[in-house]
């Protein structure tokens, strides 16, 4: 059931290494239709996880600040203040800041498969391995367990 209607019923922000997610609505907001959270991403960082693609839900990109360079099913497209790409089920994807300005996306995802659970354990997984890459079989079930697969590296030819 739905929360009693309030701004940013869900507000909470989560921290894994340098990047910022910030939730404002969740799926126990939304009778499970949306979730709604913020990213933020320092200058030039890479992101440390892999592609990987959503099964059950679409997720809609908006660029608030900086621009965030987005690798969706291998072609890049850059995010900036003011556009907004939308990331299909399936579509294996993943994102870096090449810029030199901190970047902030809105992310909206439909149905609100994916919420803040996810980040959280994501985030403990990152903070046990001290800098050191984190756990690939824990990785693994902690994507599955919140609706997305990690893509395959592309095959060399």
């Amino acid at each position: 059931m739905a929360k009693h209607t309030a701004v940013n019923p869900s507000e909470e922000t989560i921290r894994i290494g340098p990047l910022g997610i910030r939730f404002l609505l969740t799926g126990e907001d939304t009778s499970g239709s949306v979730s709604v959270f913020e990213v933020s991403v320092p200058a030039g960082q890479k992101l440390a996880a892999p592609a990987h693609k959503n099964d059950a839900y679409e997720e809609t990109l908006y660029g608030i600040a900086g621009t965030l360079t987005w690798t969706i099913d291998g072609k890049a497209i850059a995010v900036g203040p003011g556009q907004a790409v939308c990331i299909p089920r399936g579509a294996v994807h993943r994102f870096d800041n090449f810029g030199t300005e901190d970047a902030k996306q809105l992310s909206i995802v439909t149905p609100a498969i994916m919420g803040p659970a996810y980040f959280r354990e994501v985030s403990a997984i990152v903070d046990a391995t001290y800098g050191a890459p984190p756990d690939t079989a824990k990785m693994t079930e902690i994507f599955r367990k919140h609706g997305m697969t990690i893509a395959a590296p592309p095959s060399i030819r």
